[in-house]
């Protein structure tokens, strides 16, 4: 009988490793809340360029969620540049059931 492997959550199925897995979290959570606060204040994408300080397609790829093309740095810097700071909640994993 073949084994069904499991994961803990979404990235961990598509990471290489639990590291690659924690940072993909990161930054797509990061790109949620930068697509938030860009929402709330109904900016149009160049709008939301000007705030964040990058340029419109930068934009069009934060809000089509493509998380490849930010690093957790860059994502900082967009957000910091709207008024916001980073704060992370450091938690120990949980093990995985053998």
């Amino acid at each position: 009988m073949e084994k069904i492997e499991t994961f803990n959550t979404s990235w961990d199925a598509i990471a290489d490793s639990p590291a690659e897995a924690a940072n993909l979290q990161a930054r797509a959570e990061l790109m949620l809340l930068i697509t938030k606060i860009i929402r709330n204040n109904a900016w149009k994408q160049a709008d939301a360029a000007t705030h964040c300080g990058v340029t419109q397609p930068r934009i069009n790829d934060l809000l089509r969620g493509r998380v490849s093309k930010f690093s957790l740095d860059a994502l900082v810097n967009i957000i910091s540049a709207l008024g916001h700071r980073v704060h992370f909640d450091v938690r120990k994993i949980a093990a995985q059931a053998a």
